[in-house]
């Protein structure tokens, strides 16, 4: 697919670049723009193809070409005329040239990506070692405790522990399916397995989710009357409605209750996720949904998080053509918006 990619792509830049010079033939006075058109589409083939290979084949064939189509006597190859030979040589010098600069400057980028991808990845695993590290360590404690010091401990103790464990495994749970998230959204963009999933089961998956950590805290839904359906890997924006709501839960600190609506746009459906907490400070707002990046209060926390869950929520919803922002208004609680693109009503029967 690759190979016949790259031939489509050489072809067609030969093909336009020979179209063009018929266009201007008319109208220019002589033939000294057509190498510069056929130098321009061996740029193209070699940005838009892999490889040196594509490159340099569209620049003989351009070579060849200004020969056989634009240089007396014309529908001939001739490389006798007068002064060609070293227009031959120039421009095949060029435009290899160009071709081998083109090829490398991606191939740098390509490097500068990997090792970008690689230092986020690092920057990655320190942020969750701790944050890992320190559930795991108050858990084993707690277990300890109990295990060695079951007789002495009284019942009210022992729930007080056991309570400790049950939240700190929850959290972990929260942590974990967060780095599965990313290894399911950091691969292809390809990769991305869309179907059409109705709107309601899956607010309806995550409200389930969410309670089950938070059976405090009321949630609210508001669905339109139709029945709508979006194209989406269900699973992924499930776990952006859990994330959103978590952060509700967490970083709200005063929240009790969330309210999730979603409506039907133009093409697309949107979604809101508000909650009545202490709300985000505004030079928060833009920010919260950058990698690692956590607020003053998150920060100030032990239960900060890593920076990571809302982060994944933007990625997640950029994959499927979405984005994601929110409003907030400190004491009175924070809006959460995202939209979808396209939907399907289905009609209730």
């Amino acid at each position: 697919m690759k190979i016949l990619k790259n031939i489509i792509i050489t072809a067609a830049m030969l093909a336009v670049a020979t179209a063009i010079c018929f266009i201007l033939r008319p109208l220019v006075p002589t033939d000294t723009h057509v190498p510069l058109i056929y130098v321009l589409a061996v740029l193209c083939v070699s940005r838009l193809t892999e490889g040196y290979f594509y490159g340099v084949l569209a620049s003989m064939v351009a070579v060849v070409g200004v020969n056989y189509i634009f240089t007396y006597p014309y529908f001939q190859v001739d490389f006798t005329v007068t002064g060609y030979p070293l227009t031959f040589i120039v421009m095949l010098t060029v435009s290899i040239s160009v071709s081998a600069l083109m090829t490398q400057i991606k191939m740098q980028e390509h490097v500068r990506l990997k090792a970008e991808k690689e230092r986020m990845r690092a920057n990655l695993l320190r942020a969750v070692s701790h944050d890992i590290r320190t559930p795991l360590t108050s858990i084993q404690a707690s277990a300890s405790g109990i295990l060695d010091n079951y007789d002495a401990l009284g019942r009210q103790e022992k729930v007080e522990l056991l309570e400790g464990i049950r939240d700190e495994s929850q959290w972990l749970i929260r942590m974990v399916e967060n780095l599965l998230s990313i290894t399911r959204i950091n691969g292809d963009r390809a990769q991305l397995q869309t179907t059409w999933e109705v709107v309601e089961e899956v607010v309806g998956g995550a409200v389930g989710k969410f309670q089950k950590q938070f059976p405090q805290i009321e949630v609210e839904t508001s669905m339109p009357e139709e029945v709508v359906m979006a194209p989406m890997d269900g699973i992924l924006v499930e776990q952006v409605l859990v994330n959103l709501m978590e952060n509700s839960a967490i970083h709200g600190k005063t929240t009790t209750k969330i309210r999730i609506s979603v409506q039907k746009l133009p093409e697309r459906v949107l979604f809101c996720v508000e909650d009545n907490g202490k709300g985000i400070a505004t030079k928060d707002l833009t920010k919260i949904f950058d990698r690692f990046y956590r607020t003053d209060a998150s920060r100030n926390s032990t239960r900060g998080g890593s920076g990571i869950g809302l982060s994944i929520v933007k990625k997640i919803l950029e994959d499927h053509g979405g984005k994601v922002w929110a409003t907030s208004k400190e004491g009175v609680g924070t809006t959460m918006y995202f939209v979808l693109r396209k939907y399907q009503e289905v009609p209730v029967s």
